[in-house]
C-alpha cells in the first residue's frame, strides 16, 4: 500500500497546510495538465455500449429464469441480476456526475431513469446525499456518509451508545459490517419510497413515484408469476442480498478508515480530496468490479471525468501529489477491507465507554 491507510487528523492538517501559500494554483495546475490532455471529454460510446452490454445479460438472466423455472437453479439468475442491477447504478452514479453527456438535462434524465427504472432507487435522494458527501467527504458533521447510522463511523457517536445489545453490536460492528451489507438492498429500496413520500421538497416527486412503482411493483410482481411461492421469496432475498452487499462493497473501501476531519478544519480542496481518499488496485478488472470507484481520489477531484479517462488521470494525479508532499494511499481491495474492519471495530471500542477507562485497569497499569 502506499503511504499509511490510516493518517491521524494532526499529521491531515499540518499536510493540508504546507504549502498552502497558493493552494487553489496549485489545484488549477493540476486541472490544466488534466483538462489539455483531453481527460475531460465524455465518452458517449463507451457508456452506450456499457449499458448495451449490461442489459443484454440482464436479457439473458431473465431468459435463464424462464428456462429453469420450476429449479432451485433460478438462484443462479438472481445473484447475477443482483451483481446487474449494481452495474446500473454506477452508470447512475456517473450520470448524476456529468460523465455521459455534456448536456446537464440529459445526464439527469438518464440518471433518472436508470436510478429509478432500473436499479429502483431515489435519484433525488442519492443527489442530494451524494452532492453532500463530495463536498465533505470525512468531514465531521457535514459528510451524511459518516453519520451514525445502523454502522457507526466515528468515535464520538459510538461513544453515545447506550445499551447492552447496541454496545455488543458497537464493539464488534467491523466484523458485522459486511454480513449487515446483505440487508443493504432493502434498505436502498425503502430509502427511495421513504424520500419521493416524504413531505419535504424532492425533484420531479411525480415522476419518480412512477418509475420507482413501476420498477419495484412490477419486479415483485413478474419474479411471483414466473415461479412458485416459496422460491419467488428466494429469489427476491437472493437478489436483495447480492445486490446490497456488491453495494456496499464497492463504496466502502474508499473512504473509510481514511482521516475524519474536524467539522471547522481548513484544508484546501486538493488535499482535503486526495487526505480522505483511497484508490483501489487492480487493473482493468477491478475498474469493471467497482464501476471507476477504484480510482476514488481522482473522481473527487474531477467528478466530470468519464471512467475510460481515470487510469491515466491517477498517473498525472499521483505524480504531481508526491512532488507536493500530499499523502496518495492506494491498496488492494483485499487490503482495503481489512482496513475497514479493523477501523469500524476500534471505533466500536468507544461503544458504553473505552473499557480502559475502568478504574481497576488504570489502577494496575492495564
Amino acid at each position: 500500500m502506499t503511504n499509511s491507510a490510516v493518517q491521524p487528523t494532526a499529521r491531515i492538517i499540518k499536510t493540508g497546510q504546507r504549502g498552502l501559500n497558493n493552494p487553489v494554483s496549485e489545484f488549477s495546475a493540476l486541472l490544466h495538465t488534466i483538462r489539455d490532455g483531453g481527460l475531460l471529454h465524455r465518452k458517449r460510446t463507451f457508456y452506450i455500449l456499457t449499458f448495451a452490454v449490461i442489459t443484454l445479460l440482464m436479457a439473458a438472466s431473465w431468459y435463464g429464469v424462464v428456462a429453469f423455472n420450476g429449479t432451485w437453479y433460478t438462484l443462479i439468475f438472481a445473484g447475477a441480476m443482483g451483481v446487474l442491477f449494481t452495474q446500473y447504478a454506477f452508470l447512475a452514479h456517473e450520470a448524476s456526475h456529468r460523465q455521459v453527456f455534456e448536456s446537464g438535462k440529459a445526464n439527469d434524465l438518464a440518471g433518472r431513469i436508470l436510478a429509478d427504472l432500473f436499479v429502483g432507487i431515489s435519484y433525488s435522494w442519492w443527489m442530494s446525499k451524494h452532492s453532500r458527501h463530495h463536498a465533505n467527504p470525512n468531514t465531521a458533521g457535514k459528510d451524511p456518509d459518516i453519520e451514525p447510522d445502523f454502522i457507526i463511523f466515528q468515535k464520538e457517536h459510538a461513544a453515545e451508545v447506550k445499551g447492552r445489545f447496541a454496545t455488543f453490536f458497537a464493539r464488534r460492528q467491523g466484523w458485522l459490517f459486511f454480513p449487515v451489507l446483505i440487508f443493504e438492498g432493502i434498505n436502498l429500496h425503502a430509502q427511495a419510497f421513504k424520500t419521493v413520500f416524504s413531505p419535504g421538497k424532492v425533484d420531479k416527486r411525480a415522476l419518480e413515484i412512477v418509475l420507482l412503482a413501476v420498477r419495484n411493483l412490477g419486479f415483485i410482481a413478474a419474479v411471483f408469476l414466473l415461479m412458485p411461492l416459496g422460491m419467488a421469496f428466494a429469489f427476491i432475498g437472493v437478489q436483495l442480498a447480492i445486490f446490497g452487499l456488491y453495494m456496499g462493497a464497492s463504496f466502502a473501501p474508499n473512504h473509510k478508515g481514511m482521516p475524519v476531519l474536524p467539522k471547522d478544519s481548513k484544508v484546501d480542496f486538493l488535499r482535503r480530496q486526495v487526505l480522505t481518499s483511497r484508490n483501489i488496485r487492480g487493473g482493468w478488472a477491478m475498474n469493471i468490479f467497482m464501476g471507476g470507484l477504484n480510482y476514488q481520489i481522482e473522481h473527487h477531484l474531477f467528478p466530470s471525468m468519464p471512467r475510460p479517462h481515470l487510469k491515466r488521470a491517477r498517473e498525472i494525479t499521483k505524480e504531481y501529489c508526491e512532488s507536493k508532499g500530499i499523502l496518495y494511499t492506494e491498496a488492494n481491495v483485499l487490503e482495503s477491507y481489512r482496513i475497514v474492519i479493523a477501523y469500524l471495530n476500534r471505533v466500536g471500542l468507544s461503544a458504553g465507554g473505552d473499557p480502559f477507562d475502568c478504574p481497576a485497569a488504570m489502577r494496575y497499569g492495564r
